[in-house]
């Protein structure tokens, strides 16, 4: 038919389908499943020494016969490539505490809550588990939840789940990546270079007041926070990841034109189009594209930098940064040993924290609010789900790994806590698709009575 869209073959068969699978939601969590099994495979095959020796090369920079910055490749990595995936979910912070689920005090509540509980009980499971030793700085591996892992779930069950449910989960994730960060800041952080700290604050601060100004450049912002903020909070001890958070609140949020106006000049621009003599050429005149260009840039005001950002960074975290950060971090090598380190503390206070901790402090607390009438349990969600989501708040691979290599400098912790991460990520997985598997009916929920 003459008003169909012409699809060339090149996108039929293969650009198409390339796009329709990046764009769903589970293709993240399955790209990052995937690369930590090939990470575990190689740490445990005769390539094992290849593998973990490739992640020790250093790459610096020369100035005058002065070597920079001159850090491992897992190190760029992590302080890194890791950046930017906390400067998105800086601006997914950002975003949700402007106009989403966090804006609203009486919906924000119950996520904020359960995030907080869900982060309390794990860590002090694991200190129960490792009071006293010398294991005990691991405290905040069991505390966060990978969002990208727990929402892959979801996405799998379909419309077996109400939307409120995958609503829900993502606020309690967005809490809980904001309290990581600020364990992370506080409790993670080496001895401090007060006058690298003060630039990269000063820097955070100019940056704060040109949004006030209303600078709107994403370049500016990238150069001006790339040199002035992450790098010195790289060079000052504290974990440049929290220079990329601090970053992404300085972004613009509104757009410099309101929905009503969008659509009167866009209505405007259509009409003028409309109107243009037809071109029997397959380019267009010179009138058709000027009305385009006004089209493409009342569309772009209409996008404030900060969903811009968020929306055009997504797929390089998802498919680039997350995958890579699996296969440096992933890689455990199980040795003759590996009973006596799964039967360790820290390995049984990563395991306990995780699975009991998070479900006690997500479900647990969250039923305690709902029964004293201290916030309501979203439409459409039961009792079940919300034990559901206590189990897949468990799933902690990506932030717990993050964490457990900042908090231990010895190998063997650091492959007993990787184990209890893989262990308890993947038993509230599968626990939690089972729970939420099952269709539940309103009736089955928490009241408040």
């Amino acid at each position: 038919m003459k008003d169909q869209v012409k699809v060339t073959p090149a996108e039929k068969w293969i650009i198409n389908p390339l796009n329709n699978f990046i764009s769903k939601s589970t293709t993240g969590g399955i790209l990052l499943f995937i690369a930590a099994v090939v990470a575990i495979f190689l740490a445990n095959s005769d390539w094992k020494d290849w593998y973990h020796h490739i992640w020790e090369h250093k790459i610096g920079f020369t100035i005058n016969d002065e070597l920079y910055l001159n850090y491992s490749i897992h190190h760029w990595v992590n302080d890194g490539l890791m950046a930017v995936f906390f400067f998105v979910v800086g601006l997914e912070l950002k975003r949700e505490m402007i106009g989403g689920e966090l804006s609203q005090p009486k919906k924000a509540a119950l996520p904020i809550v359960a995030a907080v509980g869900g982060m309390v009980f794990p860590a002090l499971i694991y200190t129960m588990f490792n009071f006293g030793a010398d294991s005990s700085h691991g405290w905040g591996i069991p505390m966060a939840t990978d969002i990208a892992f727990a929402l892959g779930v979801l996405y799998l069950l379909g419309d077996k789940i109400p939307a409120t449910l995958k609503i829900f989960l993502t606020a309690l994730a967005i809490v809980d990546d904001l309290g990581a960060v600020l364990v992370i800041a506080f409790f993670y952080t080496a001895s401090i270079n007060s006058i690298a700290l003060g630039i990269g604050l000063g820097v955070f601060v100019f940056l704060l007041i040109c949004n006030r100004l209303g600078v709107r450049n994403i370049l500016f912002y990238a150069l001006v926070g790339i040199a002035g903020v992450w790098l010195p909070f790289l060079l000052s001890g504290v974990h440049a990841t929290i220079a990329a958070v601090l970053v992404a609140f300085t972004i613009p949020a509104g757009s410099r034109i309101d929905e009503a106006l969008f659509i009167s000049k866009i209505k405007t621009r259509l009409n003028q189009f409309k109107e243009l003599d037809p071109t029997d050429a397959p380019t267009l005149s010179e009138d058709q594209l000027h009305v385009l260009q006004d089209i493409r840039k009342l569309s772009k005001d209409a996008m404030s930098p900060l969903h811009r950002l968020e929306h055009g960074l997504h797929s390089f975290v998802s498919f680039i940064i997350m995958p890579v950060f699996a296969l440096a971090n992933a890689g455990v090598t199980f040795s003759s040993g590996i009973i006596e380190n799964a039967a360790s503390s820290v390995t049984l206070g990563v395991i306990f924290g995780l699975l009991a901790g998070k479900v006690i402090g997500v479900y647990g607390v969250s039923s305690l609010m709902i029964r004293f009438k201290w916030a309501n349990l979203p439409d459409g969600m039961t009792n079940k789900s919300l034990f559901g989501v206590g189990f897949l708040a468990s799933i902690g691979f990506t932030m717990s790994l993050f964490v457990t290599n900042l908090a231990f400098e010895n190998p063997e912790y650091e492959l007993q806590a990787k184990l209890g991460i893989f262990a308890a990520s993947l038993v509230g997985g599968i626990a939690g698709y089972l729970l939420l598997s099952k269709n539940n009916k309103p009736e089955n929920s928490i009241t408040n009575s």
